[in-house]
């Protein structure tokens, strides 16, 4: 870890994971380098190790980010909310979805081998942030639905988080997927984000 006070090496953190996900928007994760990384920060590219060893790390705390930003969102659910319906429920939860499409697109990829190729400590951090997520997620449920059972609320969450990994190939085809699926003779009923997470939701209540 290189030397400095607390803030500045967050700040150094937080300007490498800004830049992968400025990259993230325009190139696919195969592509993009420690190297391509280290060109648009005001470190230099040797540096980046200080923080992280591979690139698998730095999308890791991306995806850490992006659990956390949307955890956020979930914390407001819970604090404006006394009751909801099931609709009431599925809207809310679908819209918290919709505006995170980066969390949708980095969970879309291989993340086995993302988490393989971290160091324990990252992939701790970042299981921590899933987690709260997670718990969460399942405060809303026993807030929102007090009359469930605990079984029911359990299998909703069991269900929901792998829901959510196929929620962006779903949405947003490639160009030679679309080109691919039309030769093929296959029907693409592309939905957007919140039409597919609101629908599956209210399916899993």
């Amino acid at each position: 870890m290189p030397k400095g006070s607390v803030e500045l090496t967050e700040a150094r953190r937080e300007e490498i994971v800004d830049a992968c996900e400025q990259l993230y928007q325009t190139m696919p994760f195969r592509e993009i380098t420690i190297k391509h990384i280290g060109s648009v920060i005001s470190v230099t590219r040797t540096s980046i190790y200080n923080y992280f060893q591979t690139k698998e790390e730095i999308f890791l705390a991306l995806l850490r980010r992006e659990y956390l930003r949307w955890g956020d969102s979930l914390c407001v659910l819970l604090a404006e909310n006394r009751g909801m319906t099931r609709e009431q429920f599925a809207d809310a939860l679908a819209r918290t979805l919709e505006e995170r499409p980066n969390l949708l697109k980095l969970l879309s990829m291989n993340l086995y081998e993302i988490e393989e190729n971290s160091r324990l400590e990252h992939l701790t951090v970042f299981k921590q942030a899933y987690a709260r997520s997670f718990g969460l997620v399942e405060q809303c449920v026993a807030v929102f639905f007090p009359d469930m059972s605990e079984e029911r609320r359990q299998r909703f969450t069991e269900l929901f988080f792998p829901m959510i990994y196929g929620i962006y190939p779903y949405t947003h085809a490639t160009e030679k997927q679309a080109q691919a699926m039309e030769q093929a003779g296959f029907v693409n009923r592309q939905l957007p984000v919140y039409e597919l997470a609101y629908r599956a939701i209210l399916k899993l209540l």
